[in-house]
């Protein structure tokens, strides 16, 4: 066989076993199930690229935020400085508008503006009375709606039912949420594209 028809042929088969691929992984499957690379023999093909192109075609259009840039660490770039709009604690049930400053009701949560806003490099400080942050875990999410359209997603790194946590180093994205005694450290993961 001369070499463009057997590069035609082993495109016809990279192409079908990627169709073949996608469609599988769109009916459920696992995060750790074997992907559409797993099906294309790279070597076989010549093609030395293709896994990670494949694993971004896979990923494009999974989810409906705009993807963060993230870093080793996990953590997300600093966003623009944007007013937070909201509190969001998903685990704890917990929804409360987020105003300037020190805030005395239970049904609202206050943001230090001597710091930065939630989202952009440094630390920022929120308040909230009654908060149950005791009941927070480490890996868990808190939410601040912006603005600027945009969700600054935050995970929890520590909770210190004392109120003495390190504020965290360097430009990065982090949030301290205090309640009574107890602080929480979590750091910038992701922005979720709101509206």
């Amino acid at each position: 066989m001369s070499r463009a028809p057997w590069a035609a042929a082993a495109l016809t088969v990279a192409l079908l076993c990627t169709g073949i691929g996608l469609l599988r992984g769109g009916e459920g499957a696992e995060p750790g199930a074997s992907g559409v690379a797993d099906a294309l023999p790279s070597r076989a093909l010549g093609l030395s690229g293709h896994r990670r192109l494949v694993r971004e075609l896979e990923h494009s259009g999974a989810h409906s935020h705009t993807p963060a840039r993230r870093s080793r660490t996990g953590a997300a770039g600093p966003l623009r400085a944007s007013r937070p709009l909201r509190l969001r604690i998903p685990s704890l049930g917990v929804d409360l508008p987020l105003a300037e400053g020190a805030q005395d009701g239970r049904d609202t949560a206050g943001w230090d503006t001597a710091g930065p806003a939630p989202g952009s490099a440094g630390t920022a400080v929120v308040t909230g009375n009654g908060l149950p942050l005791g009941e927070l875990r480490r890996g868990r999410t808190i939410e601040i709606p912006r603005a600027d359209h945009r969700t600054a997603v935050f995970t929890v790194e520590r909770v210190s039912p004392y109120g003495v946590i390190a504020p965290g180093r360097g430009g990065r994205a982090r949030l301290r949420l205090v309640s009574g005694e107890t602080s929480v450290l979590a750091r910038l993961t992701g922005p979720l594209r709101t509206g």
